[in-house]
């Protein structure tokens, strides 16, 4: 009994030495990310940036889960409610009849593509404009109606892909449900009737249907695909 205690002793000293643990690489990601403080949101700053007394229900209401049900990235992989001071969008067009008309507002994936609403010239209210993802790599593409289907469609779990054609959301064979998925689904259906979408490309081309035509010949004034 003895020799066996020795030997568990020593053998979790030297699997310590080398980084290692009773956890395996899965659980310490989950771990590091679960304790490491994720600070909240000011909504007043949030404001203060976007230059506006008011925002729409719909992402104050998500900034609050954010902030004190989920965190950012846990609910929806890639996803998360930032404030953008628009440093990102200037890379694509500094002229400010181009910024005014953009709200960025979301981190759409982990490698630096950015959700931002577009303020499509018509009377509509905030939150019924649509939504553009502006890809890390190129490519700026319509993907939902308004606020409400963006948050539809990020149900889907995963992390948007944006290239120069298309931007689309598939699944690995490998996947692996956020934390907080059914809470944000359990949120979303509660608020808005919405349960989660099984074809995110529905939501995408319907979208797109409506408003890529008049966002694309908007977009080319300002840039260009060499």
């Amino acid at each position: 009994m003895i020799r066996t205690l020795i030997f568990v002793g020593i053998t979790t000293t030297i699997l310590n030495l080398f980084g290692c643990s009773g956890r395996t690489k899965k659980d310490d990601g989950k771990f590091s990310k679960e304790t490491q403080e994720q600070p909240n949101m000011n909504i007043q700053e949030f404001k203060e940036n976007w230059g506006l007394t008011a925002i729409p229900t719909e992402l104050e209401k998500l900034i609050y889960f954010q902030n004190n049900i989920s965190s950012p990235e846990f609910y929806a992989q890639g996803f998360a409610v930032t404030i953008d001071d628009k440093l990102g969008l200037k890379s694509w067009g500094e002229e400010s009849s181009f910024l005014d008309k953009l709200f960025p507002f979301a981190q759409a994936n982990g490698t630096g593509s950015f959700y931002a609403i577009w303020n499509d010239g018509t009377t509509k209210p905030i939150n019924e404009m649509p939504i553009v993802v502006f890809g890390d790599e190129g490519g700026t593409h319509i993907v939902a109606k308004n606020i409400l289907q963006l948050l539809h469609l990020i149900t889907f779990d995963t992390e948007i892909s944006v290239d120069l054609e298309q931007a689309y959301f598939y699944k690995s064979e490998d996947y692996e449900e956020s934390r907080d998925l059914n809470k944000f689904l359990k949120w979303l259906q509660e608020n808005y009737g919405l349960n989660q979408t099984l074809n995110p490309s529905e939501i995408i081309t319907s979208a797109q249907e409506k408003h890529k035509e008049q966002f694309d010949k908007w977009f080319e004034q300002y840039y260009k695909v060499e």
